[in-house]
């Protein structure tokens, strides 16, 4: 490429026909630029006409292998200096306005104050020094929220600050966070737990109360603690009691029902997952009227050793569980506008959830297998609704009693 510089037009124009691949033997950026120089001062390219100066820049281009652009920028800059030159980085623009004694004051401010917001936290600063003329606070005192939050990032501000991050709750995508529609049809459980206190640092029995949204059909089991081992094999247990099919399943956000054990339980039967969304404490207040008015009233509240799940398992599927689906009426809803077109709910019908669930229209459709109606209307006919609960309430206390013949022995 020795006197490439010096070659005529028509050279050049030849040379960029030609397929031949030609390349820069330039050893760094300075020897290219020298050489971009000195070929624009020999084609004299400032006196060239347009065509004349394509041809250059290209012939540049493919020489070099500098990009287009990248020669556009140098020429103009030959064309008002005379001269092809690195760039020298400018530096620092601006001087920095927040000295590192200013970014030790705010972590100073923001420990005291265990780090508020940007406003509220300009607030500050901006009382330090207008308000209680402290001058360290001058500087400060009219800073933007949006800086507070660049310099909280800088060296200068960690070095001085010590801020304790709380563990945040881990988002899941587990159940959908919404309240189930279950459109008048039986099967969309509400799901809950009620634990049977604690004695002396030892956790007690846990409750696990299963409600249908439409008939009110309730079934409860125990079981000895909240984990996946003891709590999926429970849930099947559960879900074979109710005389339908269970379509839907509604429950807090506790890890005890969002949990990937759980999910592919429901998924598997092809029940949907919903979980209760935030600030809207209905959307799981059925069950929640039923731990109280059923479990509580019935458990009472005293602590019962997590060791008896299985007794009272055995309890609450023999007698407990058909005495409130048979036996026990409950208060169903009735939805109306009052003068003010307000929906309230007025309770004028009561009725056990069997006689619910019989009223539902397409019943024979809804039953599990070969359950019908007749064998439903058989077992609800057995006994009547008081020897049912005096029979229920012997067995209770009768469990009762095994309780503290254990704690005794």
């Amino acid at each position: 490429m020795s006197d490439g510089e010096r070659m005529s037009l028509e050279q050049i124009r030849a040379f960029l026909k030609g397929n031949e691949e030609v390349g820069f033997k330039a050893s760094n950026r300075k020897q290219a630029y020298e050489w971009t120089q000195r070929t624009l001062c020999a084609q004299e390219y400032t006196s060239l006409q347009r065509s004349g100066k394509g041809l250059v820049k290209g012939y540049i281009a493919k020489l070099t292998g500098l990009r287009r652009a990248q020669i556009t920028r140098l020429i103009a800059q030959y064309v008002a200096t005379g001269a092809v030159q690195s760039r020298q980085g400018r530096g620092r623009r601006y001087t920095a306005r927040y000295t590192p004694e200013d970014m030790a004051l705010l972590a100073e401010v923001d420990m005291a104050h265990d780090t508020l917001s940007g406003p509220a936290t300009r607030q500050l600063l901006y009382r330090g020094w207008h308000e209680f003329a402290d001058a360290r606070y001058e500087r400060l005192a009219d800073i933007s929220p949006a800086h507070i939050y660049n310099l909280r990032r800088k060296r200068g501000y960690r070095e001085h600050a010590l801020v304790l991050t709380r563990t945040r709750p881990t988002p899941t995508a587990i159940g959908e966070r919404r309240k189930p529609a279950h459109g008048g049809r039986p099967g969309y459980l509400r799901v809950d737990t009620v634990h049977q206190g604690d004695l002396d640092g030892v956790k007690g029995v846990y409750h696990i109360n299963l409600v249908d949204d439409v008939t009110q059909w309730q079934v409860v089991g125990a079981v000895e603690r909240i984990s996946e081992s003891q709590l999926k094999p429970l849930l099947e247990r559960l879900l074979q009691q109710f005389p339908f099919r269970i379509l839907g399943f509604h429950s807090d956000n506790g890890s005890e029902f969002i949990n990937h054990t759980i999910a592919a339980l429901l998924n598997k039967l092809l029940i949907e997952q919903t979980k209760s969304r935030p600030r809207h404490s209905g959307d799981n207040g059925l069950v929640e009227t039923k731990n109280g008015a059923v479990i509580r009233k019935h458990m009472g509240y005293d602590h019962i050793a997590s060791e008896h799940a299985d007794a009272i398992n055995a309890f609450y599927e023999e007698h407990f569980n058909p005495y409130l689906n048979f036996h026990r009426p409950c208060a169903v809803p009735e939805a109306r506008k009052d003068s003010r077109g307000k929906t309230v709910r007025v309770y004028r019908w009561y009725a056990t959830p069997w006689e619910i669930l019989r009223q539902t229209p397409g019943i024979g459709a809804c039953l599990k297998g070969n359950l019908t109606i007749e064998d439903m209307e058989k077992q609800a006919g057995a006994a009547s609704d008081t020897v049912a609960a005096t029979r229920m309430n012997q067995a209770r206390r009768k469990l009762f009693a095994s309780f503290e013949q254990k704690r005794i022995a």
